[in-house]
């Protein structure tokens, strides 16, 4: 390893000379996609966009702090910053998924609902599971981190961010079984450009969360013989299984975008009021917005 001002400062917070370039570059690539996303918000109202432009967000700021930590490598504050932010960011991004899915059923499937879940519900459901584990991976994050001159410490909070990454994972292949279930309703209604959108969608979905997958892996087995390994100290592991298949991901979000594919307000999961006024079920008097979205119900067909 040879010598740079990130480890021959004295106390300094690195364990090998990390590249200030590469992190600038993320730092652009990032901050390009979160721009595009903050504008296609804006421009298609959607107001649950706001969960992918915050993952965007905390994955940029994630790189400014690194690379304000490589200039400052004795500051724990910095070092902290980019480290937390850097793996609890994809939560915001596989949140965002969970939420397109449940108004993918409401505004594709003529039934509402994916193995009898109603689409209001599919969302609340899984960004609490989300939650339950961003909470977890924050925790254990958290204690890593400013437990570092204490090994164990450090690597029982390695251990807990782990169980964050596991319990993620799991819902995950919850969450696949349910979209899978949805795709196969899909095959089941008339081809149109409508059906064509929604399965462009889904397959961008299943894109984002396989990048997520391979990500939450890394980290798996990044983490699992604690901070000091091969691994962690070789930043090009992290830049190609964690920064890259996340941006790649916020990439495709923009070239598929779900505000897009589920334009305007009728698009819109219904409000509490709006439900009481029968505008959150399916029957004969959501006829209308069924054939709205170029949807008509046939019998299955057979799978090939």
């Amino acid at each position: 390893m040879g010598s740079c001002t990130a480890t021959s400062t004295p106390d300094t917070t690195w364990q090998f000379c990390p590249s200030i370039a590469a992190s600038d570059i993320f730092i652009f690539f990032f901050g390009i996609t979160t721009l595009f996303h903050i504008y296609q918000g804006i421009r298609t109202r959607k107001w649950y966009t706001l969960a992918v432009i915050m993952g965007g967000l905390w994955e940029t700021f994630a790189f400014v702090g690194r690379t304000l930590s490589i200039n400052s490598p004795a500051s724990e504050g910095l070092y902290t910053l980019w480290f937390i932010l850097i793996l609890v960011a994809p939560l915001w991004i596989n949140g965002f998924v969970y939420m397109i899915l449940g108004r993918m059923v409401y505004n594709f499937a003529p039934s509402q609902t994916v193995f009898r879940i109603p689409a209001r519900r599919l969302g609340v459901y899984f960004v609490t599971l989300d939650i339950i584990a961003f909470l977890i991976q924050m925790t254990g994050a958290f204690k890593a981190v400013s437990g570092r001159t204490n090994m164990s410490a450090a690597n029982t909070g390695l251990h807990i961010y782990l169980v964050g990454c596991g319990v993620q994972q799991i819902f995950i292949l919850v969450f696949f079984a349910l979209a899978f279930q949805f795709n196969r309703e899909l095959r089941t209604l008339y081809p149109s450009e409508k059906t064509a959108k929604a399965t462009r969608m889904l397959y961008i979905m299943y894109a984002v969360i396989l990048l997520i997958t391979i990500r939450v892996i890394f980290r798996l087995i990044e983490y699992s013989g604690g901070f000091k390994s091969t691994i962690s100290d070789t930043e090009a592991y992290m830049y190609c299984l964690d920064s890259v298949p996340m941006f790649v991901a916020l990439a495709l979000l923009n070239v598929v975008h779900p505000g897009n594919i589920m334009p305007g307000k009728e698009s819109d999961l219904p409000s509490r009021k709006e439900r009481k006024m029968g505008k959150g079920g399916y029957s004969s008097a959501d006829e209308g917005l069924v054939s709205s979205v170029g949807l008509v119900p046939v019998e299955p067909r057979p799978m090939v």
